[in-house]
């Protein structure tokens, strides 16, 4: 249940970041937006951890190079959703989003990659993401 709280809280604080970066970017620029978040977003997280965590910093050498890449993808998600909820609307673009991250992690979960179960797809996954593609159709037209 609380991880349901959770994602439910991330998905919404998701949807008003990517609006309030577009709203930024028309002042600032795209680029300057999310250099900006990526810095709030740095400082912030850098409190949480010093303050409130356990302030265990040599874990930090435990994770593996491929995965630092994430910080550099967040700057580019910033990007492509600012510049798409220019272009299509936060409702539009939101649907668009949550198809490509389901459609992914469908992926890595029926290949087991990044080190994650493997997870045996079924005729309602798929009936799942299909149904959100049409809803994403009627929502357009």
């Amino acid at each position: 249940m609380r991880g349901l709280l959770f994602a439910f809280l991330g998905g919404a604080l998701i949807t008003l970041q990517g609006v309030a970066n577009s709203r930024i970017s028309q002042s600032i620029g795209t680029w300057q937006a999310a250099t900006l978040t990526q810095w709030t977003g740095f400082v912030t997280a850098l409190l949480i951890l010093l303050f409130i965590r356990d302030r265990k910093l040599r874990e930090f050498k435990q994770v593996k190079p491929l995965y630092l890449t994430g910080g550099a993808l967040a700057a580019i998600i910033i990007f492509g959703n600012v510049t798409a909820i220019q272009q299509m609307g936060a409702t539009f673009t939101i649907s668009a989003l949550l198809i490509a991250q389901l459609s992914l992690t469908f992926l890595i979960d029926s290949k087991g990659w990044f080190g994650v179960a493997k997870q045996k797809m079924q005729a309602p996954q798929f009936i799942g993401i299909l149904l959100m593609v049409a809803g994403v159709i009627i929502l357009r037209f």
